[in-house]
């Protein structure tokens, strides 16, 4: 097997009419593909060259706070942290700084981590 991208990355997620509004309105994405209804089906959102699904489509495939993440890349962090708190998402974790980045946890409404994140510049 040779692996030569990712196709995308996914969250299950419980409701879905409750999940797409936090991700097109709290998030601001942009939806690129639907498939099924309103109460069970995949939604995905194109961002750069990866996208992000959400989607009920298996009663196996369950949300979990401890399971994998998704960064994802904020024009400014300090905008964005300040926004997800007055929509009432307080971050799970940070701001916190490493060498290369700002960062902040927060959850989708299911759970699921979420990474807000911005690279620092070429000269800091």
């Amino acid at each position: 097997m040779k692996v030569v991208e990712i196709a995308f990355v996914g969250y299950p997620v419980t409701d879905l009419k409750r999940a797409r509004a936090f991700y097109e309105h709290i998030l601001g994405l942009t939806t690129s593909r639907v498939f099924g209804t309103e109460v069970e089906g995949w939604i995905e959102y194109d961002l750069g060259a990866n996208t992000l699904a959400i989607g009920n489509v298996s009663p196996d495939w369950k949300p979990s706070p401890g399971g994998g993440s998704v960064g994802l890349e904020v024009e400014d962090i300090s905008i964005a942290i300040r926004k997800l708190k007055e929509d009432g998402h307080a971050p799970t974790f940070g701001p916190i700084e490493t060498p290369v980045c700002h960062m902040a946890g927060v959850s989708d409404p299911d759970g699921n981590s979420i990474i807000i994140h911005q690279k620092k510049s070429e000269q800091a």
